[in-house]
């Protein structure tokens, strides 16, 4: 119960606010975004997601594109880009056509010449085996000479010819197994010496089997030898004459984009020349005519070391094997006497003989192709002078068969291994003929590959340089204009 005031003065209202606060409502919970909203309520915005760097700096880029300074930089990359790329690319093409060139010139061609040697050297021997043992007993000192010379020759060439190989190649293989086959050829080559000259009959077998082992063992690996050498000599070729198509449209592409630049520049200044621009386009000019002109005459060069040297070799090589084996054969159509025959078309003939028709004509062939081949006076006479003794060593073939088929072998003997008037003297001139010929075609060979491989000496370093030259220029050109900017 409330008690009255005990005064009689009414009290003041109060002006304050309640001592007892109203009732809140209850609010509503946070509004899902993809859900349905009420009314009255706005959806809230989606949060942005972080953009990379990378498209923070595409942005940028494309923000300052739109200005010019952006834009002259940009160009200013471009034209460095390019220049530097032009330069890199004709080094390194120019540098690996280098490198193939010279190959020809210093391991290729040599080792190919190298290859035949060995195989000249081989049928040679043969040849002077079997000269010195229709001889018997007097066999001359000259003839042993040549017989160990030639052994020695195509020992040196093995040896150099495994120096040059790659191991586990084929020409490894086949260098391998000639080094084998030679000792045991020289072995039988000796039994039938030493038999020979003590009248036992036994001496013509271990010859016969000799030349065997050469013509079906021998000879043929010096044969698959010169042929891998052959290979990679026009392998080389291969690489050393292609245009270099990838810097020439470079070298194209940068020069097109210098003159751009410097037409834009001259539109929006009225400038006719900008000198970092102009020194870029000269040095890009200049690599680009070295690089076609420099190419150019090296193509030419090799070109011509091929058509007129290498290929002119390859005849005169082929012709001098050919001239060996007939000579060998020649020898041992004696030795045998009858012993081996072979029939052709249902006619029987002397083995070796056939063999002999059938070189002598591989011979004539030949030496037609080198005659074709031969450009200059020089070359055309070795080659004539072999025509001449083949000629000559036909007939007097010819006449020596004659002789033996009539029974009177020691006739045909003296026609074969006399003195002069024998085949052996009409062999020896086309050897030496064939001898001097190469000695020309391989100065020729030389002279031509190596104007084709000193044509691009210095491009490759030249280019490099002239191409960083070039990029400073581009980049100094633009660098003025924007200096105008600041």
């Amino acid at each position: 119960m409330t008690q009255p005031p005990r005064s009689g003065t009414p009290a003041p209202p109060r002006t304050g606010p309640p001592t007892t606060l109203p009732a809140v409502p209850a609010q509503p919970g946070p509004l899902d975004p993809t859900g349905p909203h009420p009314p009255g309520h706005a959806p809230q915005p989606r949060p942005r997601p972080r953009r990379t760097a990378f498209a923070e700096g595409v942005d940028r880029l494309r923000a300052a594109a739109t200005t010019e300074p952006g834009r002259l930089r940009a160009i200013g990359a471009v034209l460095a880009l390019l220049v530097i790329a032009f330069g890199a690319v004709t080094a390194w093409q120019t540098s690996d056509r280098g490198a193939a060139a010279d190959d020809v010139l210093t391991r290729s061609q040599p080792l190919t010449s190298d290859a035949a040697d060995i195989y000249r050297s081989l049928a040679d021997a043969n040849t002077a085996a079997s000269s010195g043992f229709l001889a018997g007993g007097q066999e001359t000192r000259a003839t042993r000479e040549r017989y160990e010379k030639d052994i020695r020759t195509a020992a040196a060439g093995l040896v150099n010819a495994a120096a040059n190989s790659d191991p586990g190649s084929p020409s490894a293989a086949t260098i391998a197994e000639l080094n084998r086959l030679l000792p045991e050829y020289k072995g039988l080559v000796e039994r039938a010496r030493t038999y020979n000259r003590q009248g036992f009959p036994v001496g013509g077998a271990y010859l016969r089997y000799a030349n065997e082992k050469m013509q079906q063992e021998m000879l043929p690996a010096a044969q698959k030898l010169y042929i891998t050498e052959k290979r990679r000599l026009s392998a080389d070729y291969a690489d050393a004459t292609p245009y270099p198509w990838a810097a020439i449209a470079l070298g194209v592409a940068a020069l097109a984009a210098l003159a751009w630049a410097q037409h834009r520049t001259y539109r929006r200044t009225n400038r006719v020349l900008n000198h970092g621009l102009v020194a870029a386009t000269a040095a890009t000019t200049v690599v680009l005519l070295w690089l076609a002109i420099g190419h150019s005459v090296a193509r030419a060069q090799l070109h011509d070391s091929r058509d007129h040297g290498v290929r002119s070799l390859n005849a005169l090589h082929d012709a001098r094997i050919a001239s060996l084996k007939a000579r060998g054969n020649e020898n041992l159509t004696l030795v045998s006497r009858g012993a081996q025959t072979t029939k052709v078309d249902g006619e029987t003939y002397d083995a070796y003989d056939y063999d002999f028709r059938q070189d002598m004509k591989t011979l004539q062939a030949r030496l037609g192709e080198a005659g074709e081949l031969a450009d200059d006076e020089a070359g055309e006479r070795p080659v004539s002078t072999a025509v001449g003794g083949m000629t000559e060593w036909n007939k007097r073939h010819t006449a020596a068969r004659e002789q033996d088929e009539n029974g009177n072998y020691q006739q045909a003997l003296e026609r074969v291994i006399g003195g002069k008037g024998t085949t052996g003297e009409c062999f020896d001139n086309v050897d030496a003929a064939l001898a001097d010929a190469i000695a020309h075609e391989e100065r020729e060979f030389e002279q031509a590959a190596g104007g084709g491989r000193d044509a691009m000496t210095g491009l490759p370093a030249g280019a490099a340089t002239l191409a960083v030259l070039g990029a400073a220029g581009a980049v100094l050109g633009i660098g003025r204009r924007l200096s105008e900017y600041r």
